[in-house]
């Protein structure tokens, strides 16, 4: 179990009130299975019993008397990549599982209950240990796209709620034509807000209406200068053609007015109005003719003065350009794996996390360019750091370095050993003198002309192969993140 509780900021994906499913399970004699995925907290009912036993808000299997241990199957509302699950045995006491597994696997045939028969499972949490009446908490290293789940408990009893936080992952198709760029189902993401007293700032984006006051993005009530605000990560760059702010249930708590903008994700400190307006309360607000064109954008920032409820805010528009799977796969990653990924193209830890914090990117070439931009605000120990990660010109690439550098230096693979010996002889020269491995662009160069270009580089100053080295590292890392980018 972990006490790190940053997993539960992101979106459940698999509510009911999303889309989410408890498709079939082994057994539910005391309580169904469908009671996993509500929204609301478990309750207790004092001296309610049914036909069967105690009433109880969860899923309760019968006391099993043979070997074996009872399932669950669910269907995520919105599939994507799990951080975290809660498994909550809320007011289970004296009848809950000592044990839980979860395993997943990723479906996307219509007919899922078919499918499932010859499903591959891969385990995300091996059996761990519960305890009664809690909210049990376990970080989920997979990093890959699920969209089904098997909830395993040992041997039997009660489970009151599962809660599966992560990163909403909608496949490419899904995002095509004109579609809510906000919405939580198509990878929208509410990245931080001024308040949330009241309402959390995801509800600002779930699907469908809002159901009650409760189902909205509420803050308390304004007692000083200033205004509240979210800001809402779009699901990719594109144009606004419509938006609508709806604030529904909202009738002595809507805000006066609100200001929405919006901004590249290239342009941080860019914030463009798109429209502002005055609000009325319990009212779908929606525009269209009244909006401003700023072009594409990537985050909206919705501004409510001085303070209030919003139920959702929908942007309706179409992406700028069909984004590459990598690119989506990219920005759909975890900080520390978007790290690790992009250390593949360019080995400075600082330039990958840069790099990684100005996702979501518009599309590959503003990838390129962010990228670039962060190499070149990089300091000498940087590049070095970088120039390091390589493994040496003519040599055979250990393990660690990757099937991409043994492509790049193609062009000595079948050198003469002499060509190699004498590419060993200048590479020893060359980092006795500057300190740094000999760095060039290898694709497509032959073994004797870069042998060639070492030794008339081992001829300059140190000063000017820095800056020389830091060139062909860009080269190379702009080819590789080309080869990020497709192996989506």
């Amino acid at each position: 179990m972990t006490t790190d509780p940053s997993f539960l900021d992101l979106p459940d994906l698999a509510l009911d009130e999303v889309g989410g499913a408890a498709l079939s399970c082994n057994d539910e004699f005391f309580a169904e299975k469908e009671n996993l995925l509500k929204p609301h907290a478990a309750e207790w009912k004092d001296h309610v019993y049914t036909d069967r036993g105690k009433w109880m808000d969860g899923w309760e299997t019968r006391r099993r008397r043979e070997p074996g241990y009872d399932w669950c199957v669910v269907r995520l509302g919105m599939p994507g990549v799990i951080h975290g699950v809660v498994i909550d045995t809320a007011w289970f006491r004296g009848n809950y599982p000592a044990e839980a597994s979860l395993e997943g696997c990723e479906l996307d045939d219509p007919l899922d209950l078919r499918a499932l028969a010859t499903a591959t499972w891969t385990e995300l949490l091996p059996t761990s240990a519960l305890a009664g009446d809690s909210k049990n908490r376990f970080a989920i290293a997979h990093r890959g796209r699920i969209t089904h789940l098997r909830l395993n408990i040992f041997p039997d009893g009660g489970v009151a709620r599962l809660r599966v936080h992560g990163v909403v992952t909608p496949r490419p198709a899904q995002l095509a034509g004109t579609i809510d760029l906000a919405a939580l189902e198509n990878g929208g993401w509410v990245e931080s807000c001024s308040d949330m007293f009241f309402g959390s700032r995801n509800n600002l984006i779930k699907p469908d209406r809002s159901r009650t006051m409760a189902d909205g993005w509420e803050t308390r009530r304004r007692r000083g200068p200033g205004h509240d605000w979210a800001l809402v990560r779009l699901a990719g760059a594109g144009v606004i053609d419509r938006l609508e702010i709806d604030t529904s249930h909202f009738k002595g708590n809507a805000p006066g007015r609100c200001l929405v903008e919006g901004r590249a994700a290239d342009r941080p400190d860019d914030w463009r109005t798109i429209l502002t307006t005055p609000l009325q309360p319990h009212t779908r607000h929606r525009f269209a003719d009244e909006l401003r064109r700023v072009g594409p954008v990537s985050h909206l920032r919705l501004s409510v003065f001085p303070d209030g409820g919003v139920a959702r805010m929908r942007a309706w528009g179409e992406l700028v350009a069909a984004r590459p799977a990598g690119l989506a796969a990219l920005d759909g990653l975890d900080a520390a794996a978007a790290e690790a990924a992009l250390l593949r193209c360019c080995g400075a830890t600082a330039w990958a996390r840069a790099v990684a914090a100005a996702r979501p990117f518009e599309d590959a070439a503003a990838l390129e360019r962010i990228a670039e931009r962060a190499w070149w605000a990089l300091g000498e120990a940087d590049w070095r750091e970088a120039f390091a990660a390589h493994p040496q010109i003519g040599a055979r690439p250990a393990a660690g370095h990757g099937a991409w550098a043994a492509g790049e230096q193609r062009g000595t693979a079948a050198a003469a050993d002499a060509t190699r010996a004498a590419l060993a002889e200048a590479n020893a020269a060359y980092a006795a003198k500057h300190g740094f491995i000999y760095i060039v662009c290898a694709t497509g160069r032959s073994a004797d002309e870069m042998l060639a270009d070492l030794r008339a580089r081992l001829a300059r100053d140190t000063a000017s192969e820095l800056r020389t080295a830091a060139e062909e590292q860009a080269k190379i890392t702009r080819l590789r993140l080309r080869k990020l980018v497709a192996e989506g």
